[in-house]
């Protein structure tokens, strides 16, 4: 099934992202954490993809795995340590597989690499060669607090209509932890015209460490409330972990009361966050 077809509707969607391991003596233990997700059985699942495909090939073994247990899965793609010939054969195994949704993304810049000597330069001239390909419902990323790159809030505006304009069907947010932030950016985008569905993308934050590397890659806003529950329980994991867990649920049930009916969780490979999650939400999204 489509994803566009899965979040069309008025009942609220909850999803969640596993990432593959980097290394073959991870992956059974990966798999089975994939698997016991899958139980909750969410409207969809996404399976990331390793820089330069590192681990692609786990990618669509996991997406396998998961339409073999009844949820459809989203095959995370990028493309900018990758050649086109590389792209057509990724894109031949999921269709080998019957995997039809795609996050398409263009990744982050590994060091040494000149971005202007790259087959792939943006998330969508990747598009453009997927919608080329056939058969394929595909997904792109965005970023309500602005993509890093983008000089100011109009320039990154463009990039996603130049997105859409390439074959990019729906869109999901980068982390957030200020819900007013995604409720300000989706104005923009109506004020734009751009009107793909849109998921909001929810990281439960169970640990301290887990909060400074967020900080590191995604440079999100964190409001007091959130800064003050990690000083409090920081060094107290246990307490830490409920805190994040009835933080994240927080956010998920105002952004159903205000109409957002699709939330995708970055479950980091938690069964155990993802289903109290869940439990939290299970009347909500009936």
């Amino acid at each position: 099934m489509r994803i566009t077809e899965i979040i069309s509707g008025e009942k609220p969607s909850l999803s969640f992202e596993v990432f593959p391991p980097k290394t073959s003596d991870k992956f059974d233990t990966v798999l089975s954490a994939t698997k016991e997700i899958a139980i909750l059985d969410p409207p969809f699942m996404s399976v990331t993809y390793g820089a330069g495909g590192g681990t692609s090939k786990y990618t669509a073994t996991i997406c396998k795995a998961l339409k073999d247990q009844g949820v459809t899965p989203i095959a995370h793609l990028t493309c900018v340590s990758s050649d086109k010939k590389f792209i057509q054969t990724e894109l031949e195994v999921l269709r080998e597989n019957n995997i039809t949704n795609i996050l398409a993304l263009r990744g982050d810049i590994p060091d040494g690499l000149d971005i202007n000597k790259a087959s792939y330069r943006h998330a969508s001239e990747l598009m453009q060669d997927i919608s080329e390909f056939g058969g394929f419902c595909i997904g792109g990323a965005c970023y309500p607090e602005g993509h890093p790159e983008s000089s100011n809030s109009k320039a990154d505006l463009e990039g996603l209509k130049y997105k859409i304009d390439s074959g990019c069907e729906y869109l999901t947010t980068q982390m957030f932890f200020d819900n007013n932030i995604l409720y300000n950016f989706l104005y923009r985008l109506y004020r734009e015209n751009i009107n793909v569905p849109v998921i909001a993308g929810i990281m439960p934050v169970t640990s301290a460490s887990q909060m400074k590397r967020i900080i590191s890659i995604s440079g999100a806003a964190l409001p007091q409330r959130f800064v003050r529950i990690v000083d409090r329980y920081g060094d107290n994991p246990a307490a830490m972990k409920q805190a994040g867990i009835a933080y994240a649920t927080d956010q998920i049930i105002d952004l159903f009361a205000n109409g957002i009916n699709a939330v995708h969780v970055y479950s980091m490979n938690k069964p155990d966050v993802a289903a109290a999650i869940q439990n939290n939400v299970s009347e909500i999204i009936k």
